[in-house]
């Protein structure tokens, strides 16, 4: 998740929530309380506290209703580099001055770090009672992974093409502020969509979506379905959660199948992911297309190393069969329009680029990157052969991507022993 306020604002939720469903607590008086403890009411007050997130990043499909993501048995192996793990590097450079890698680790609450070269661990550690075993919240991480799962669909042809209207796939958005919308504008996020992601109000769309999916257990299309539109689709890159909602739908839709059930047919299983993930729905079973999928760490690594090797598994050289089309992965890392380029732009709400649901970095060196909130990445350098997948549960997140940027370039620059 991103927001157009960046500074200390999107951790605002909890806080701004808490003390909501608390004032409820002192209306309603002991019963009240004594319901909202039994319930998952209790569970959003407390999802983000610093004494339970840890344990909750790793829980999150016991928490709130959640769809399997099978695994097969055919694992695509990871082997340690010849020679074993690669130091780290000591330091590396950001706003002018020298800083401690080790520090950053700390300081930005990692839960776990790896780091991949060519296909084999060069970096594996893991904090805060994760190990690698555990599954680790994706955050906005899932919606790079929507993305692939679209370009999987049109190939199949399930989706005629990224120019269709997402309405003609997601009936319930027809009337809405999708209505008419590309799939290629909703993948950019520019669709046009009035949708408030400002974690400041409490009035948002943003703030209320968890609270009406699992609070009030309202269904994902029926939520969107009252959005309007504010502005010609196309024109201004502007990060709204509810875009890769609608991207769910559309792959639910237009397969026929339930988005987990999906990913676990089109990359969970064929590109041997070593255990089974967990994707969060709504109480009618809609996967939430924006973050609430569980993963392991090396799981995600494996995500990056399929856009590493143009959608194929990098332990089969002889296999030519792509899991994720090759010229889908291009588009999604390329972007074209001049709306969606990293660095200063008046047409977007922030300095990174955007892809089909992939962030670009500023004074980009061919790197892309899943995001999520909390401090949740995967980071592909292609001319380093590299992929760091990073999972935390950092408090000051907001303020951190591109300090984190340099740390994964400072990595991945380092070379081999």
């Amino acid at each position: 998740m991103r927001n157009h306020t960046r500074k200390g604002s999107r951790r605002r939720i909890v806080l701004i929530v808490a003390a909501t469903l608390l004032g409820l607590v002192a209306v309603t008086g002991l019963g009240g309380y004594l319901y909202l403890r039994n319930s998952e009411w209790w569970v959003a007050i407390t999802l983000f506290h610093d004494d339970y997130r840890a344990d909750n990043f790793r829980t999150m499909h016991e928490l709130f209703p959640s769809r399997e993501v099978p695994a097969g048995g055919d694992v695509w192996e990871l082997p340690l580099a010849k020679g074993g793990p690669v130091p780290l590097p000591e330091t590396y450079q950001f706003d002018g001055e020298e800083r401690s890698l080790v520090a950053f680790l700390e300081e930005s609450e990692t839960t776990g770090l790896l780091v991949l070269r060519d296909g084999m661990i060069i970096h594996e550690s893991y904090y805060q009672g994760n190990d690698s075993a555990s599954p680790a919240q994706s955050f906005s991480m899932a919606k790079s992974i929507v993305s692939a799962l679209v370009g999987i669909a049109i190939q199949e042809g399930h989706i005629r093409s990224v120019r269709d209207p997402i309405s003609d796939y997601v009936p319930e958005l027809r009337g809405s502020g999708y209505d008419g919308v590309s799939i290629h504008d909703v993948l950019t996020m520019s669709s046009g969509v009035d949708f408030d992601e400002n974690y400041d109000s409490f009035r948002s769309d943003i703030m209320w979506l968890p609270v009406r999916v699992f609070g009030f257990r309202e269904a994902a299309p029926d939520i969107l379905a009252e959005l309007d539109r504010k502005r010609e689709p196309g024109t201004y890159n502007e990060y709204i959660s509810s875009d890769s909602i609608a991207l769910g739908l559309l792959v639910a839709r237009a397969t026929g199948v339930p988005m987990a059930h999906y990913l676990s047919e089109k990359i969970w299983v064929p590109a041997g992911m070593e255990r089974s993930a967990w994707w969060n729905t709504d109480y009618h079973g809609n996967e939430l297309g924006h973050a609430f999928l569980g993963a392991t760490v090396r799981d995600y690594g494996r995500v990056g190393l399929l856009y590493l090797n143009e959608g194929r598994r990098g332990d089969r050289p002889d296999d030519s069969g792509e899991i994720i089309p090759a010229g889908w992965i291009y588009d999604s890392v390329n972007p074209t329009e001049a709306h969606l380029q990293p660095g200063e732009n008046p047409d977007s709400f922030w300095t990174f680029g955007y892809g089909y649901q992939w962030w670009i970095p500023e004074q980009p060196d061919g790197e892309f990157a899943a995001i999520g909130i909390w401090g949740q990445y995967i980071y592909v350098y292609p001319r380093f052969g590299t992929v760091i997948v990073k999972t935390s549960t950092d408090y000051d997140f907001d303020t951190r991507d591109h300090e984190t940027i340099e740390v994964f370039r400072a990595i991945a620059r380092r070379s081999l022993r």
